[in-house]
């Protein structure tokens, strides 16, 4: 039978505290001895029984390597709308002569990104994200400072181009959370799916968490 998760990591929540609390720590497949007889006494009883669930392991570790797959295919459409927004905010920036920090360093980590290098890459988008947000909110300091800025023709195209992104970028990062609580959930389901993910090394994956910048604006009040 499937092991229990110890509480301590299922409670762990960001510090800020959501109204939706989200796991920030991945957690391991493991199965206990009892998964270990369980697939034993299937021989046991017969080469037909160990036979089909060898088959139905198969299985279920080409479907988990397929989900693995959608999830990474999700991760590069976000980091490909992510680039082009830190483009656009870069460009910005230039158009209003502020010292907006949106150094090399950044564009490194995109990289390294789609490269796959990172294995806190799900960590590293949400603060990307963040970063992303403090920019486009001191952006719009500056055009609180000097409301005449708006009407400069290239820095309202960009900030269109802004919102426009940021929007695929939501859409992007709703259907990675689908993906990522699909992955969550398939990895735990004993016995087989459970049973490979956890002889794969198989972890769960952290889903998208809103930005504090985000969080801010969702709680501000509009009227």
């Amino acid at each position: 039978m499937p092991n229990e998760l110890d509480e301590t990591d299922v409670s762990l929540v960001n510090e800020s505290g959501r109204d939706a609390h989200v796991i920030d720590k991945k957690v391991a497949v493991k199965v206990d001895w009892k998964s270990t007889l369980f697939t034993v006494m299937l021989w046991i009883l017969g080469i037909l029984p160990g036979v089909i669930f060898a088959l139905m392991k198969l299985k279920a570790k080409g479907y988990l390597q397929q989900l693995q797959q959608k999830i990474q295919a999700a991760a590069s459409t976000i980091d490909n709308y992510q680039a082009q927004r830190v483009i656009v905010l870069q460009n910005t920036a230039k158009l209003l002569d502020k010292a907006i920090d949106l150094d090399k360093s950044t564009f490194t980590e995109i990289a390294r990104l789609r490269s796959g290098t990172r294995p806190e890459a799900d960590e590293v988008r949400n603060e990307l994200q963040g970063k992303l947000d403090v920019v486009e909110r001191n952006i719009n300091v500056a055009f609180e400072n000097y409301p005449e800025l708006r009407a400069h023709a290239e820095i309202a195209d960009a900030m269109r181009q802004n919102s426009y992104l940021q929007q695929e970028i939501t859409s992007a990062r709703n259907l990675y959370n689908d993906t990522v609580l699909r992955w969550n959930t398939e990895i735990f389901a004993w016995p087989t799916k459970m049973i490979v993910a956890a002889k794969a090394g198989y972890t769960t994956r952290i889903p998208y968490i809103a930005s504090a910048e985000t969080k801010a604006k969702a709680e501000g009040v509009f009227f």
